[in-house]
């Protein structure tokens, strides 16, 4: 793909040298030109460009904090449904013993090593052959079953508490992430609002989107496959809505909410963030990139889009910009994959 930067000269001519030293005498005379004076609002565009990339690199560490507790929450919930029908068991095998119980008292008393085996642990008791020899092997059977169960039960308990442990632990960088992202956020809306008016209006112009000849983009290459063109169309359909982070759709996205929200539609799940996205399928050279394949960016892939074809991706780019069309080569591609 070419690349878009100009080429420096080779070399100088002697005149272009001569000129060059009258430009110093003039400068040195003049006084050097502060770069403030060519460019003064360059740094402050630069460190809000920083805060979202940081902000991004931030919310993609949310998306998996907070995936990750989801997981947890589900495992939770599956391991109390067990437990409370192990308990159900357990409580279903002591009422067989207490009615064997009741027959011996019946009889003529309840055997106190019956007694025993119905309490919480028999565990200590059945080790014992003194207790055996007064049972059935009937009797054995059951409460040996019922001391299986009851150790299932508390390895069940014990289990389902570490996974609530960690369940908090989730929590807590959930809401650490989420600190982090919204004190970045804050950050750069306090720096663009130090821009003049006309400043900001130029940074928030940077959605190309409704450019005749990109938002027909679907007619210059052929997706991979079919999955791949309801996924590159679900994005198209996007372009416009805005950037929210943390979002995955439909009426807002981070750059991996839109990416995992455009394959759901093709009915392709794909993990919730950009780095683990990037594994969703084959690695592909860029040079291959077809409409619907995903364009992972920098060295951590802290940023995802969708390649859309003539050089172009489908992304959300930060907050202040809805989801629109760039060039692929606008930040370091680390790889492209195709799902």
């Amino acid at each position: 793909m070419g690349s878009h930067r100009r080429l420096a000269p080779s070399g100088f001519d002697r005149g272009a040298t001569a000129a060059i030293g009258l430009l110093s005498v003039a400068t040195a005379v003049l006084g050097a030109v502060p770069a403030a004076v060519a460019a003064p609002h360059d740094d402050t565009r630069a460190e809000v460009d920083r805060l979202h990339t940081e902000a991004e690199k931030a919310t993609e560490a949310y998306n998996k904090a907070d995936e990750r507790t989801d997981a947890l929450r589900e495992e939770l919930d599956d391991a109390q449904d067990e437990i409370a029908r192990k308990q159900e068991r357990i409580n279903t095998m002591r009422d067989g013993l207490g009615s064997l119980a009741g027959a011996q008292y019946r009889s003529g008393g309840v055997d106190p090593s019956l007694v025993l085996l119905l309490s919480a642990d028999p565990d200590d008791y059945l080790d014992k052959a003194s207790v055996l020899d007064r049972v059935t092997a009937r009797q054995a059977g059951d409460l040996r079953e019922l001391r299986g169960a009851l150790r299932e039960l508390s390895q069940d308990r014990a289990e389902a508490a570490r996974t609530l442990a960690e369940l908090e632990k989730g929590r807590k960088a959930v809401a650490a992430h989420k600190k982090t992202v919204e004190h970045k956020l804050a950050e750069a809306r306090r720096l663009l609002g130090t821009l003049p008016a006309g400043e900001r209006a130029a940074y928030g112009r940077a959605s190309r989107s409704d450019r005749p000849d990109l938002t027909a983009l679907g007619g210059a290459a052929p997706a991979a496959s079919g999955r791949a063109a309801a996924a590159f169309a679900a994005a198209r359909s996007a372009l416009g809505r805005p950037y929210i982070w943390g979002a995955n759709g439909p009426s807002g996205f981070d750059c991996s909410g839109l990416t995992q929200w455009a394959y759901a539609q093709a009915g392709v799940g794909l993990p919730r963030t950009s780095q683990a996205q990037r594994y969703a399928g084959r690695r592909i050279p860029l040079s291959e990139a077809r409409p619907g394949d995903l364009v992972a960016y920098r060295d951590d892939a802290s940023h995802i889009g969708m390649y859309a074809g003539n050089g172009q991706v489908i992304h959300a780019p930060h907050p202040g910009a809805p989801v629109r069309y760039d060039p692929v080569g606008m930040m370091p591609v680390s790889s492209v994959t195709r799902v």
